[in-house]
């Protein structure tokens, strides 16, 4: 007996969680639509950007920002190098224009970097991203026009993932993305979008929070605007280009750490989580924060139970086969990525779907067990610099929104 309710409890979690909260959101966007004010405007404009040993990528990214189709006179840039031990400063200085400031700070953490590059920023609106990303050329143009609502207090852009072709795995992640854009056009149409992703996002100046230590800064910041009672919207058409990382132990170590500081995050954020203050959008947060990234539980449970319940009929036999099926296929994947197996899509999806999980497993033992990650050090390697819109592959293309279309 208890074995089947553990079954019945962690299939009923995982078919909730995967299946029947995507289909509450996107009924509520079809059956309660909140329309966005938007409209052509242009207001002054701050970018900042924290970095640390990007010299790989600075420069590419100020030129690309230099290039943005937006009034030279209404835009300014505001780097600060948070204690870098290579040439990102004096690269940064070289192609800075009259409208670049680059702060040299000590090494003090991604957290108080930002804090003092915002302070620097004199823009009505406020622009995030980050050393490895290329602004398509209309994004500044596109991720202002929704400030036009009074309501709107913050705007999450579209990353895309461009790919060389070559990464083993990078589909499992670009796919992640075109099912998380598809999701953040339906909160955004109904409410508000969850966060932000810290490729590209914007805030009014006078919303933006003081950020501390310990938590993903995208989420804390974006977040910040629901705390005060405006809207965070999703804008497809403001796209950054960033390329997925190509290791994947590097790749598993950065979920780990971006997810052990958003468990921080939702803590620090906690008041969000209270449908009286916030409505659906508190559901959408547990859903999305908390349920998404405790799946793992469940899963395990699920497996387990059915494995030793497979005897007992195939209503209990059939999960059980299909999990070792599924399981087994990421196995490869996760192991032989590079092989022809290993790079079918089936495999890719799968091998990505359980590294995601055993991540957010990590990341949940490291804040139960009191771990901290308090500073940041960028783990991209040095052919991982900003990319150029040309460098988009056909699937990161297709993923990019038209005007009818949608875009973590």
């Amino acid at each position: 007996m208890i074995r089947r309710l553990l079954f019945w409890g962690s299939a009923s979690a995982v078919a909730f969680t995967y299946v029947g909260a995507p289909l509450i959101i996107f009924a509520r966007a079809l059956l309660r639509p909140r329309p966005v004010a938007s409209g052509p405007s242009e207001p002054s404009v701050s970018v900042v950007i924290a970095a640390r040993n990007e010299a790989a990528s600075i420069g590419r990214r100020l030129d690309n920002l230099a290039a943005l189709d937006y009034p030279p006179e209404g835009l300014e840039v505001v780097v600060a190098s948070d204690g870098s031990e290579d040439d990102t400063v004096a690269i940064a200085r070289a192609r800075a224009g009259g409208r670049v400031t680059i702060l040299e700070l000590d090494r003090v953490g991604k957290a108080d970097a930002l804090n003092a590059a915002v302070a620097r920023t004199r823009g009505e609106i406020v622009v995030f991203t980050d050393a490895n990303t290329s602004f398509a050329a209309d994004a500044i143009r596109a991720i202002v026009a929704p400030f036009a609502d009074p309501t709107v207090g913050g705007v999450a852009g579209n990353q895309v993932y461009t790919s060389d072709g070559q990464t083993p795995g990078d589909g499992g992640e670009r796919s992640y993305w075109d099912f998380d854009r598809v999701l953040k056009r339906a909160e955004s149409i109904a409410g508000s979008t969850v966060s932000a992703t810290g490729a590209i996002y914007a805030l009014r100046r006078d919303l933006v929070p003081t950020i501390v230590a310990g938590v993903t800064d995208d989420f804390y910041t974006s977040t910040a605007v629901v705390e005060r009672g405006y809207r965070l919207v999703f804008a497809p058409d403001a796209i950054a280009y960033e390329p997925p990382s190509k290791s994947a132990n590097r790749e598993y170590g950065r979920k780990v750490r971006i997810m052990s500081r958003g468990f921080r995050g939702v803590a620090a954020r906690r008041s969000l989580l209270d449908p009286q203050r916030t409505g659906f959008y508190a559901l959408q947060l547990a859903w999305h924060k908390l349920a998404r990234r405790l799946m793992a539980a469940p899963l395990l449970a699920m497996a387990v139970a059915s494995a030793t319940l497979a005897g007992a009929g195939w209503r209990y036999r059939l999960p059980a086969i299909l999990q070792a099926v599924a399981y087994g296929a990421a196995a490869i994947g996760l192991a032989a990525p590079a092989s022809r197996i290993g790079r079918s899509r089936p495999v890719v999806l799968g091998a990505y779907f359980v590294m995601v999980n055993v991540a957010s497993l990590h990341a949940a033992v490291n804040v139960l067990r009191g771990k901290r990650i308090e500073r940041w050090e960028p783990t991209r390697l040095a052919d991982e610099a900003s990319p150029s819109p040309e460098d988009a592959s056909p699937s990161a293309a297709e993923a990019t929104p038209s005007p009818a279309e949608d875009r973590p």
